[in-house]
């Protein structure tokens, strides 16, 4: 299928199987069916990125109860497709993503996507459109990955959302020797198999059998042929791509998988999963504050949101005393310095700097750690500007800027009844609080 392209757009159009007669065709171009995507700066993918991971999240999951499909319900305050991109995210060796969505879900997708973009804006290609079965949607994702194939993809279901950067690097080596490659773990309970005038059937020798998962990893064109020449046939049923790698003719390697790496299809399956992360899982709180004094200028950042005033702030940055404020919260929570240790003020290149970078790589410090922020409080201190006006944008950029809901972030005005500095009106200050998750004992040392 050629690929469509708006003009001066970075953004390709998602792809539909050619025999997918349940998508319309005027829903068949992104950008028609969500306008407001074209906000979202995708990138051109590179010249020939080495893997990259394609996942699957097209299907409704009505198994697993609630209302709107598994991959998008929550699990600790992150949907289940979101923990899935970051896990590949993650992992060293993937280089892009692609996402196989159903068009009844673009826009779900899109906030999700807009929460990414400001940590991995060269990640996520734009989505493909699924197909009617499980088998349609992966081809939709390898005809949109032709464009600029990779060498190794990694076919993903978006209900796993556990991989972990050793299995997913396990799954690269694997294709890299073998070409085509599923990971596999080992069967605990009897199985029996149920046949016909025998009501208790026979017992399966579980020494050779295997539970298989995902990611499944393949050289890239050999997958693609395979899909292709099973739609030429009209073979349309396969659920497992190793399966269908196996019939075209494809020797299949399995490879040791984890049994965390479990598929969420069942509402029990989520409350396991819920359990799982609690427990690995503790509260870490952060303090910041800042200050800066009044000088000469027109306008205040303030939250990365510029404001008119009569005075501006005297600082080596964009002197943005909350969004600093928020950054040592962070860093706080962490125990890795303040503003000052990474981005010291002698230094040129943080000249006049947009303070929303600092507050970004707080952020980055976290999620590379396996933390996430659950809020972000904050208290701006000041006579002047009034603030009431500009809250709710101030609050949206925050959001923004470190990629939370914004329901996680609270802003709030205060003045010092004319005492102090800040009383006089010689300057501003912020306080504030960072709550993050982090994962149980990270970044503790060994003393014996």
């Amino acid at each position: 299928m050629a690929s469509q392209r708006a003009p001066h757009s970075c953004m390709r159009s998602p792809r539909s199987p050619s025999d997918d007669n349940l998508i319309p065709a005027s829903a068949r171009t992104y950008r028609q069916f969500v306008p407001s995507i074209s906000s979202l700066d995708f990138p051109k993918a590179p010249a020939l990125p080495k893997t990259a991971a394609l996942i699957v999240a097209a299907g409704r999951g009505l198994r697993a109860g609630g209302e709107r499909p598994k991959q998008y319900q929550l699990l600790g305050g992150i949907s289940v497709l979101e923990r899935a991109i970051r896990a590949l995210r993650e992992a060293a060796g993937v280089a892009q993503a692609i996402v196989v969505i159903h068009p009844d879900d673009a826009e779900e997708y899109e906030a999700i996507t807009a929460r990414l973009a400001p940590q991995c804006p060269d990640f996520l290609l734009p989505p493909a459109f699924g197909g009617a079965t499980r088998q349609a949607s992966v081809r939709a994702g390898l005809e949109a990955l032709s464009e600029v194939p990779p060498e190794i993809v990694l076919i993903h279901d978006a209900a796993r959302p556990f991989v972990s950067p050793a299995l997913v690097a396990r799954a690269i080596a694997a294709a890299h020797q073998h070409g085509a490659a599923v990971p596999g773990i080992p069967v605990n309970d009897t199985i029996r198999r149920l046949g016909a005038g025998r009501p208790y059937g026979e017992t399966l020798a579980r020494e050779s059998l295997r539970a298989i998962q995902t990611p499944q990893a393949f050289a890239f064109a050999k997958i693609r042929d395979a899909h292709a020449r099973a739609a030429s046939a009209g073979l349309d049923a396969f659920t497992d791509d190793g399966g269908l790698a196996e019939w075209a003719g494809l020797d299949v390697h399995v490879f040791e998988g984890e049994a965390e790496n479990a598929k969420l299809s069942l509402p029990s399956d989520f409350a396991r999963a819920a359990e799982h992360l609690r427990i690995r899982t503790e509260t870490r709180t952060g303090l910041g504050y800042d200050v800066h004094a009044f000088g000469a200028g027109a306008f205040i950042m303030l939250g990365g949101v510029r404001i008119a005033h009569d005075r501006g702030v005297m600082a080596h940055s964009d002197g943005d005393v909350l969004l600093h404020a928020l950054t040592d919260a962070v860093l706080g929570a962490l125990g890795d310095g303040d503003i000052g240790v990474h981005f010291p003020p002698p230094e040129p290149r943080w000249k006049d700097a947009a303070s929303r970078l600092f507050l970004a790589d707080a952020v980055a410090r976290a999620r590379r750690r396996g933390g996430r922020i659950l809020h972000l409080d904050a208290t701006v201190i000041c006579e002047a500007p009034r603030l009431t006006a500009h809250r709710q944008a101030i609050r949206a950029s925050i959001a923004e800027i470190c990629g939370l809901d914004e329901g996680r972030v609270s802003i709030k005005a205060t003045t010092s009844e004319r005492l102090g500095f800040t009383g006089r009106g010689e300057g501003i200050a912020a306080q504030a609080i960072a709550t993050l998750e982090m994962p149980m004992g990270e970044g503790e040392t060994d003393v014996r």
